[in-house]
């Protein structure tokens, strides 16, 4: 597990386990609203107690206008929440969204095979917004495309240069998990779907993607009482199912940020709602 304050997980740790909590905050997508972001921290702030554990649910990247400086704020409250008294380096915990797996394909562009079609796509789905945050320009990207390898690895260097130069930001990007679980197997916590045919052990990229069914999950997936995401195609708000949980108020998209507090046994105790 993450220690003395190391974010990056080992190899073979694709899952955050959360243990001994007393309370969780999940956190949904961001979108780059620093500002939402930082309002909400506050109000976490106030309640944050010993035993809490926080879960960001992916998708801080992309779309807004303040990628960066949303990164920024979580470095920071991050920071100040292990400096805590009761709190240790592995109860802030990162999912992969969308956002960042994109993110992640983009620094590795110049691998792809047909890489002008890819950026095309990924552009499309709202992650010109953390390239030009990290000083990059996508349609420099386009044109190093179309150009060749060697044009487009050093449009891609400059990204990681970027990246590079925002303390703690790679830091957060190389600490991604694929899912969070409690020690007792009460709560799930999951970017943006679950593939329910398929054990969490084989889950593919449903898990950032999203998968049809999820709000219509009937029975308990391996045991989980509740299994959380933190985006929807339709942002629904705080959507609460038998064992399922939806927190997207659409931020990003012109809806609020929102955290649910959720209790050891997967009880909902409090949405938080901030624009």
């Amino acid at each position: 597990m993450v220690s003395n304050g190391d974010l990056r997980p080992a190899r073979n740790e694709r899952f955050a386990i959360l243990r001994r909590c007393h309370r969780v905050w999940a956190i949904s997508a961001i979108h780059g609203a620093a500002e939402a972001l930082a309002r909400l921290h506050d109000a976490i702030a106030e309640r944050r107690q010993p035993g809490d554990r926080i879960v960001y649910l992916g998708n801080w990247l992309g779309r807004g206008t303040a990628v960066a400086e949303t990164v920024d704020e979580i470095v920071r409250f991050r920071r100040e929440t292990i400096a805590e008294p009761g709190f240790f380096a592995a109860d802030v915990v990162f999912l992969r969204g969308a956002q960042e797996e994109m993110w992640q394909k983009c620094l590795q562009l110049h691998f792809a095979v047909n890489p002008g079609e890819v950026l095309g796509w990924m552009l499309g789905q709202g992650l010109g917004a953390t390239i030009a945050a990290y000083g990059g320009d996508p349609k420099q990207g386009q044109s190093a495309a179309r150009e060749g390898a060697t044009a487009l690895s050093r449009w891609t260097t400059g990204l990681r240069r970027g990246l590079d130069s925002r303390p703690g930001h790679r830091e957060v990007t190389l600490a991604l998990r694929r899912a969070a679980f409690d020690d007792r197997g009460k709560m799930l916590f999951v970017s943006a779907g679950l593939d329910i045919e398929r054990p969490l052990a084989a889950q593919g990229d449903a898990l950032w993607w999203g998968s049809r069914g999820f709000d219509a999950i009937e029975r308990p997936f391996e045991g989980y009482a509740r299994v959380v995401r933190g985006f929807a195609p339709a942002h629904p708000g705080a959507a609460i199912g038998s064992f399922a949980l939806t927190v997207d108020g659409g931020c990003g998209f012109g809806g609020p940020l929102l955290a649910a507090s959720l209790g050891p046994d997967g009880e909902i105790l409090e949405v938080l709602e901030v624009k």
